[in-house]
């Protein structure tokens, strides 16, 4: 087995995979801003489940991907709280030539998007260099 096929390095590299998807297609909504009849589209998330993540036996994986190995645990909802997004806000305006996009809804899709994928990239760097010290090749 070598380095990179590591759970956690496989982990960051979906991630990354699904990152560069969903660019691609709010860059698509924003090309398609005057195309008329146009909805905007996005990617949803990867779950835990999609991921297929290792838990300990006993646990469920809620759906915020976090392993719950009691029921006591508190868990996150997807009701609005105090950790709820009003920018995740799923709905859009139709102008009257039926396009749905939002241009400033999509730029700020987009820059989270980008910010939240270099943070993995540079766990992902991060996780090889200490891999790399680990093993005794730097």
């Amino acid at each position: 087995m070598s380095l990179t096929d590591l759970p956690l390095l496989g982990m960051l590299r979906t991630r990354m995979h699904w990152h560069q998807a969903r660019q691609a297609l709010l860059a698509e909504n924003v090309a398609n801003a005057d195309m008329p009849g146009f909805r905007p589209r996005d990617l949803a998330e990867p779950s835990a489940a999609s991921v297929k993540l290792a838990t300990p036996l006993g646990a469920s994986v809620g759906g915020d991907g976090i392993a719950r190995t009691d029921s006591t645990h508190i868990g996150m909802t997807a009701s609005a709280g105090p950790n709820a997004d009003p920018r995740r806000f799923k709905g859009f305006e139709v102008r009257p030539s039926g396009n749905g996009v939002n241009l400033e809804e999509e730029m700020m899709k987009a820059g989270d998007n980008q910010s939240d994928y270099q943070l993995v990239a540079s766990l992902y760097q991060k996780s090889l260099d200490a891999l790399k010290i680990a093993v005794g090749k730097r």
